[in-house]
C-alpha cells in the first residue's frame, strides 16, 4: 500500500507541474479524487491490507495531500490571470470617456413583469392609463361623491385645471368598462400618488396595479382563486395570506387581502408596523353604482377588482426593509437587480 500511494505521489506531482489551466486542474482532481479516482482505489484495496489503521491514515494523508496542492494551484493560477491582466491593462488616460456601465431594471419593474406573465397566461388583457385624472375618473365613477368621508383617505396633489394626480389605479376602471363592455378580463398596472407622511411601509409615490373580471356568476371564489394563483408563481411557492373585511366604496363587500410579511417570517418588523402581517391587496365585489356608471348591465353581470401593490409586492420579493429605498434613487443599491 505504502509503494503504491508513494508512486501515486510522484505520478500527481508531475501531472500538477504540467497543469497549465483550470480544466488541466479539474481533470487530475477528478482522477484522483473522483468516485472512481485513485483515492477510491486505494480505499477498495483497504480490505486486503495487513494493518488496515495504518493503511487508511496513509491514505487520508495522501488525499488531503492532493486536495490541498490542487487549491494552491487553482489560487496561484487565478492571482497569475490576475496579475497577467493588470500588465496588459491599458494605462489610465483622464481624457478618455469612461467606460459605459449597463443599467439595470427596477425591482418593481421586474415585479410589475413577473405578474403581467402571470394575468396574461389566465386571459387578461394589459392596459395603461393617464396618471393626471380629473375628479369624476377617480372618485366619482367609484361611487364616491363630493364630500365623502372615504375621499379623507386619499388626499392627493391637484393642479390649477381642476385635475388631479391620481390616488389609486381604479381610477382606470370607469374607463376600461366602456372600452370593453362586458366580458372582460384586464389588468393596469401604473403610479398613484398621495399627499401622507412617509414610512418604512408608505411613500407619497408608489406602484399598484389594478385588475377587473366581469362576467356572468362571478363571485368572491373567483377573486381568492386568482390572487392566490397569482402570489404562488410571484413567490414560487404556496403564500401565507388571509382576508379581512375593509371598506372602500367602490366594492361590496370589500375585503383587505394581507401577505404573511416575507421581511421578518411574521414576527413583527417596521415594514409590516410590527404586526407580522402587510396590505397587499384592496379588493371586493364591484358595487352595482360602479358598473352601471361604466354602462355594465348589472342584471346580468358581477365582477371583482382589486388593487394589487406592486411597491409592496417588491419589498416582499426581494426582501426591501423599507419602501423609500425605491424612490431614492440610490444605484448602488439599485444595480444589484441586474442578474435577476
Amino acid at each position: 500500500m505504502k509503494e503504491r500511494i508513494e508512486e501515486l505521489e510522484a505520478l500527481f506531482e508531475k501531472a500538477l507541474s504540467e497543469a497549465t489551466d483550470a480544466a488541466a486542474l479539474e481533470n487530475l482532481r477528478v482522477e484522483y479524487l473522483g468516485k472512481k479516482g485513485h483515492v477510491a482505489e486505494l480505499m477498495k484495496g483497504l480490505r486486503d491490507a495487513q494493518d488496515k489503521k495504518a493503511a487508511g491514515q496513509l491514505i487520508n494523508v495522501f488525499k488531503c495531500g492532493v486536495e490541498s496542492r490542487i487549491e494552491e494551484a487553482t489560487e496561484a493560477m487565478k492571482q497569475a490571470q490576475i496579475n497577467a491582466r493588470i500588465r496588459n491593462a491599458k494605462k489610465y488616460n483622464p481624457t478618455l470617456a469612461r467606460e459605459r456601465e449597463f443599467g439595470s431594471y427596477h425591482p418593481i419593474t421586474l415585479a410589475t413583469r413577473e405578474v403581467e406573465d402571470v394575468f396574461i397566461s389566465m386571459g387578461f388583457t394589459i392596459e395603461n392609463y393617464n396618471e393626471i385624472v380629473d375628479d369624476y375618473q377617480c372618485f366619482e365613477a367609484l361611487n364616491i361623491p363630493k364630500h365623502h368621508p372615504a375621499r379623507d383617505m386619499q388626499d392627493t396633489y391637484y393642479l390649477d385645471n381642476g385635475q388631479l394626480l391620481k390616488t389609486h389605479t381604479s381610477a382606470a376602471q370607469n374607463y376600461i368598462m366602456k372600452k370593453y363592455g362586458a366580458p372582460l378580463r384586464a389588468i393596469f398596472p401604473g403610479r398613484c400618488f398621495r399627499n401622507e407622511s412617509t414610512d418604512a411601509c408608505h411613500e407619497n409615490t408608489f406602484f399598484q396595479m389594478e385588475g377587473m373580471m366581469i362576467d356572468e356568476n362571478i363571485s368572491i371564489s373567483n377573486l381568492i382563486y386568482f390572487m392566490k394563483t397569482m402570489l404562488s408563481e410571484v413567490f414560487k411557492r404556496d403564500v401565507k395570506v388571509r382576508l379581512r373585511p375593509g371598506f372602500f366604496p367602490f366594492v361590496e363587500p370589500g375585503f383587505e387581502l394581507d401577505i404573511n410579511c416575507e421581511i421578518c417570517g411574521g414576527e413583527g418588523c417596521p415594514s409590516c408596523k410590527n404586526s407580522g402581517w402587510l396590505e397587499l391587496c384592496p379588493c371586493g365585489m364591484i358595487h352595482p353604482n360602479v358598473l352601471r356608471e361604466g354602462g355594465i348591465d348589472t342584471e346580468k353581470y358581477t365582477g371583482f377588482a382589486f388593487g394589487l401593490g406592486l411597491t409592496r409586492l417588491a419589498m416582499m420579493k426581494y426582501g426591501v426593509k423599507d419602501i423609500r429605498d425605491f424612490n431614492s434613487g440610490n444605484l448602488k443599491s439599485l444595480s444589484q437587480f441586474k442578474s435577476i
